[in-house]
C-alpha cells in the first residue's frame, strides 16, 4: 500500500473494533481523517499507510460504531431533568412527599410539573384524584405525567385553571377520567391532557434552547453520538436543535419527526426531505394509533384488557394515516407510526400495505414504533418495515403484561420474531419516558428479566451482538445514513468504546 500524504490530523486508532461491515466484522485499527473513516483492517496495514497519523491507544477496550438512542422526544427530555421526579414511586404518599418539597421552594401559584410514575408501580387499581395533590400543594397548580406520557395527574388548581368541571366533554381521542374509574377527577388520559396543557405558560426559546443544550449533552455523556427525536413536542423543540447547529454546539446528529398535523407549514414553507450534510435532518411525519399500556389506552384486539377495562383508545384513524401517509412519501419524508396494542399494529399494517409502493418509489422505510405487542399473523408483514423498539420499558411493564395481557405475553417485545421475520430493528429509550441508556436495553433484551421477577417472552431474547447492531447500523438504516453505524471507508468518524459490549460507554467522535 502506498502511503497517505499527510494532512493533519490524522489518526490511527487501536481497538478492538467490531465494524458491523459483514466484509470484514473485527479488524485491529481504524484510520480517521476529516471526520471520516480513511481505512480499516490490519494495524501494521495502517501504519504504514499514514506512520505519521497521532495513535490513540485503545486496544485494551471494545470500539464500535457510534450508538444511536433511535427513539427519544429529546427537547422534552431536557426540561424533564429540572421537574420533579417520580421514577419509581412506591406509593401516593411518596408522590405526596415529593410534591410538597417543590412546593415549599416554588412560589405561590407558579406551576409545578414533574412525570416518571406507572399506577401499577404505586399499586392502584384505580386513577388517582385532584383531591391527592391539593392535600400537599393547594396555591400551585400541579401537573404531574405517567411515565409514558399518556395520562396527566392533575390537582384541583389545574382544572380550575383550565376549565375542567365534572361536565366537561371528553375531546375526541381523550378522556376525563369521572366516577366509576375514579375516587373524582384529577386524571386526563391521551388528548384529554391537552385540556391543561393549553393553560400551562409556554417556555421561551432561551428555556427550549438550554433543554436542547442540556439534553444533547446528556446523550453524548452517556455514549450516544445520534438519535431520533420523536415529535410529541412544540415546534420550538426542532427550532431550538437547529440554533445549536448554527452554533457549531450540537453534540449529536439528528434525525427528527414532526407531527402530521404540521404537514401543511411542512409544504408551504419547503422544508420536506432536507438530507443535507449538517447535523440535524427532518425526515418523518409522526402519527399516533393508540395510546400505551401503562395508562390502559394502547388499542387491543377484542377481548381486550384481561381486568376488563375495555380494549384501549384509538388515536389517528387509519384512514387519518393513510392520507397524511401519502402526502409524507410525496414530501420525501417518513411516515412514522406510534403503534403499542396489537390492533393498533394490526391497523398500521394494513394501512403501510398501501403505502409500500410509493415508499419503495420513494426509496425509504416504513416505520412503526414501539411494536409492543403483536398477534403471530401479523408478524410476517413486518419485513423490511422498521422495526422501532425500546426494550428497557419491558421489564417494568412485565407485571402489567401478565396481568393485562396474557394472552399476548409470548409476542410482546417481539425482538427474535422481528427481526427474523425481514424487520429492520432499531432500538431506543422513548426518554423521557425511561432515561436513555443502551446498558438497560442490552440488559432487558438479553435477559427478558421482569422487575417483578420472571422472564418475559424468553424465546425473544437477543444476543449483545444483536443488540448492539439494532443501537447502531439498525437506526443508520431507518434514517437512510448510509455513512452511519459501521466502521468502513467513507463513514462518519463516531464511535463508541465500551470496557466490555453492553457495559460502560464513552462516545468519541473525531
Amino acid at each position: 500500500m502506498s502511503a497517505l500524504q499527510q494532512s493533519p490530523p490524522i489518526q490511527l486508532i487501536q481497538a478492538q473494533i467490531m465494524t458491523q461491515d459483514p466484509t470484514q466484522p473485527q479488524v485491529e485499527a481504524a484510520l480517521v481523517g476529516g471526520g471520516r473513516v480513511l481505512a480499516a483492517g490490519a494495524l501494521v496495514d495502517l501504519q504504514a499507510m499514514a506512520p505519521k497519523a497521532e495513535r490513540l491507544d485503545h486496544r485494551d477496550l471494545i470500539l464500535t460504531p457510534g450508538l444511536c438512542d433511535a427513539h427519544t422526544h429529546l427537547v422534552t427530555y431536557g426540561f424533564t431533568l429540572s421537574q420533579v421526579q417520580l421514577r419509581g414511586v412506591s406509593s401516593v404518599q411518596e408522590v405526596q412527599r415529593r410534591v410538597a418539597e417543590r412546593a415549599a421552594t416554588t412560589p405561590p401559584g407558579e406551576w409545578i410539573q414533574g412525570d416518571g410514575f406507572l399506577l401499577s408501580e404505586m399499586g392502584l387499581s384505580r386513577y388517582p384524584t385532584a383531591a391527592e395533590l391539593d392535600e400537599v400543594s393547594p396555591h400551585h397548580p400541579v401537573a404531574l405525567y405517567s411515565r409514558d406520557h399518556h395520562m396527566r395527574w392533575v390537582n384541583s388548581r389545574a382544572l380550575e385553571l383550565a376549565g375542567i368541571h365534572a361536565d366537561t366533554p371528553d375531546p375526541p381521542g381523550g378522556q376525563v377520567v369521572r366516577p366509576p374509574q375514579a375516587d373524582g377527577l384529577g386524571s386526563l388520559l391521551e388528548n384529554a391532557t391537552a385540556l391543561v396543557n393549553r393553560v400551562i405558560p409556554q417556555a421561551g426559546d432561551a428555556a427550549y434552547l438550554q433543554a436542547a443544550r442540556v439534553a444533547s449533552e446528556d446523550l453524548r455523556a452517556r455514549g450516544f453520538v445520534s438519535t431520533h427525536t420523536m415529535a410529541f413536542e412544540a415546534p420550538q423543540a426542532a427550532r431550538a436543535l437547529q440554533a445549536l447547529e448554527r452554533e457549531e454546539a450540537l453534540p449529536l446528529r439528528i434525525w427528527a419527526c414532526v407531527p402530521h398535523t404540521e404537514l401543511d407549514a411542512i409544504e408551504r414553507l419547503g422544508l420536506a426531505g432536507q438530507r443535507g450534510g449538517g447535523l440535524f435532518q427532518l425526515g418523518g411525519v409522526k402519527f399516533f394509533a393508540d395510546g400505551a399500556l401503562g395508562s390502559r389506552t394502547a388499542w387491543m384486539h377484542a377481548p381486550g384488557f384481561a381486568d376488563g377495562s375495555g380494549t384501549g383508545i384509538a388515536l389517528d384513524s387509519p384512514e387519518v394515516i393513510l392520507e397524511g401517509g401519502r402526502r409524507a412519501l410525496a414530501l420525501g419524508l417518513v411516515p412514522v407510526t406510534h403503534a403499542i396494542g396489537d390492533r393498533a399494529n394490526t391497523e398500521v399494517l394494513n394501512v403501510y400495505d398501501q403505502l409500500r409502493p410509493l415508499a419503495d418509489h420513494a426509496g425509504v422505510r416504513l416505520r412503526i414504533e414501539h411494536a409492543q405487542h403483536l398477534r403471530d399473523e401479523d408478524l410476517p408483514r413486518f419485513s423490511g418495515l422498521v422495526a422501532s423498539l425500546q426494550p428497557t420499558h419491558m421489564p417494568a411493564d412485565a407485571a402489567l403484561i401478565r396481568e393485562l395481557m396474557p394472552h399476548r405475553e409470548a409476542l410482546s417485545f417481539a425482538s427474535r420474531s422481528l427481526m427474523q421475520r425481514g424487520a429492520i430493528l432499531a432500538f431506543g429509550s422513548d426518554a423521557p419516558v425511561m432515561p436513555p441508556s443502551a446498558q438497560d436495553n442490552f440488559a432487558a433484551s438479553v435477559t427478558r428479566q421482569g422487575d417483578s421477577g420472571g422472564q418475559i417472552a424468553p424465546a425473544e431474547a437477543l444476543t449483545p451482538e444483536e443488540v448492539l447492531w439494532a443501537h447502531t447500523r439498525g437506526p443508520a438504516i431507518a434514517a437512510g445514513w448510509e455513512d452511519e453505524g459501521v466502521i468502513r471507508p467513507g463513514s462518519r468518524a463516531a464511535f463508541t468504546l465500551w470496557d466490555r459490549l453492553g457495559g460502560e460507554s464513552t462516545a468519541l467522535v473525531l
